[in-house]
């Protein structure tokens, strides 16, 4: 999959067969034979499907089963040398009629600062945050407690070392992780799922007015209806997850980046995001000196980090569905073309080029490592996990020789065994009062 502070990425190509859409338009001029959801595992995602009875039972308590949606469901022009990787784009791009123009980096870093601000309103004179308590209507919460238990298991199938790291944290802040997780993994799907050859612009418009809907509290299945009780309940903002449909608009409309600039902005919409939506779960340390804006810039650069991994892991991959994720202006830099890229072969231009990106790449990892420590005790373990196993994909792609075309590049059950003591040691190391990462806000 593609932080997603769940701060665990799921690739573009890990997320197969959980579940398809069938595609039909509004005006039902286009149809696949249904204009309902088909869920390829539905006994795992949604077991209220094949019993009428139980989907009546949520339509009597306002969580919505109808079928409004048919169409639902997923500048580093300057070239790296060995001792200096640009982490970032410029922040100010300059167009060619001469104005100034906002760079990727400040446009990410605005929505940073607005979701800073929201969780600071929000935090108790301790410094954790007030999570509200549940407020149901009779009948609604074994439901809801149903609902989240089908996202536990949806992250127990598809995210296993990251699912275990979730059972040392709260219930409240467990369940909620599980169900952002759902969502995100649900709308990647749209674009990299069995049917995303039928998903179009439209689908993903229609995507993101059903998530408006859950933001107000009118859930349109039993797993939106874990996230609208989640959103309700942490100071969580709509726009991370917009920008995530976003990204999948990307991909539906553009296969090649010119530069970092353009790609920082796509990792930030695929990836990035995860961290924002998750920083108000996972809570920060009530004890942390550091502001509230550098740990959103550490989950922010974990969702970096994993992306421009999941990037460099997935080049085969993506070159035969015509994409290619690298970088057009260093690629020209090193020698390379496209067609270097379809043919696949690993040859001393190519190592040299990937020796650059995978630096940069450990270089956002090294940036979100200052953060991790800053969240609350219950949170650290699983995002340690994901950090720790998502960086040795980068060390696996080394011990291939680089040959990220037709071997992919993965960590074995051994090495995942041994990084969960290690995560866990590194998580019970707290904030330091002495530490150099940003003063108190």
């Amino acid at each position: 999959m593609s932080v997603k502070l769940l701060w665990l990425v799921p690739s573009r190509s890990d997320l197969s067969n959980i579940l398809g859409f069938i595609h039909s338009s509004r005006d039902g001029n286009r149809s696949l034979g249904s204009s309902k959801f088909l869920f390829l595992d539905r006994n795992l995602l949604f077991k209220y499907s094949a019993n009428k009875g139980k989907k009546q039972k949520w339509n009597s308590y306002s969580l919505r089963t109808d079928l409004r949606y048919p169409c639902i469901g997923s500048s580093g022009s300057e070239s790296l040398s060995s001792s200096s990787v640009p982490l970032v784009s410029s922040m100010v791009a300059t167009s060619s009629a001469g104005e100034m123009t906002v760079s990727s980096e400040e446009k990410v870093y605005n929505v940073v600062l607005k979701q800073a601000a929201l969780v600071k309103r929000q935090l108790r004179p301790s410094g954790d945050l007030d999570v509200k308590p549940d407020i149901v209507v009779p009948g609604t919460l074994s439901l809801l407690t149903e609902a989240y238990d089908r996202c536990g298991e949806v992250c127990a199938e598809y995210a296993k070392t990251f699912y275990l790291g979730t059972l040392l944290m709260t219930p409240e802040r467990r369940r909620a992780i599980w169900a952002i997780y759902v969502w995100c993994r649900r709308t990647d799907e749209l674009v990299d799922g069995p049917n995303a050859s039928y998903i179009t612009a439209t689908a993903l418009d229609r995507w993101e007015a059903r998530l408006e809907d859950l933001f107000r509290g009118h859930p349109f299945d039993m797993l939106d209806a874990s996230l609208s009780d989640t959103v309700a309940k942490f100071p969580i903002d709509i726009q991370p997850f917009k920008d995530m449909i976003e990204g999948m608009r990307m991909d539906l409309r553009k296969s090649r980046y010119k530069n970092f600039d353009e790609l920082y902005l796509y990792c930030y919409y695929v990836a990035g995001t995860v961290g924002l939506m998750s920083v108000p779960v996972m809570g920060i340390a009530p004890e942390s000196l550091a502001t509230t804006e550098s740990v959103y810039n550490a989950a922010l650069a974990l969702g970096i980090a994993n992306q421009l991994t999941n990037i460099l892991r997935d080049v085969g991959e993506d070159a035969q569905r015509g994409r290619i994720y690298l970088l057009q202006d260093e690629l020209a830099q090193a020698g390379l073309s496209d067609e270097d890229i379809f043919a696949g072969k690993v040859t001393d231009k190519w190592r040299n080029f990937m020796k650059k990106q995978i630096k940069r790449a450990r270089m956002f990892f090294d940036e979100a490592e200052k953060g991790v420590a800053e969240l609350s005790a219950s949170s650290r373990w699983p995002v340690w996990a994901s950090l720790l196993l998502y960086r040795q994909i980068l060390d696996e792609i080394e011990a291939n020789d680089y040959n990220n075309f037709t071997k992919r590049a993965y960590v074995s059950k051994a090495k995942k065994l041994v990084a969960l003591p290690v995560a866990y040691a590194k998580s019970l190391i707290g904030p330091s009062r002495t530490s150099s990462f940003l003063g108190k806000a």
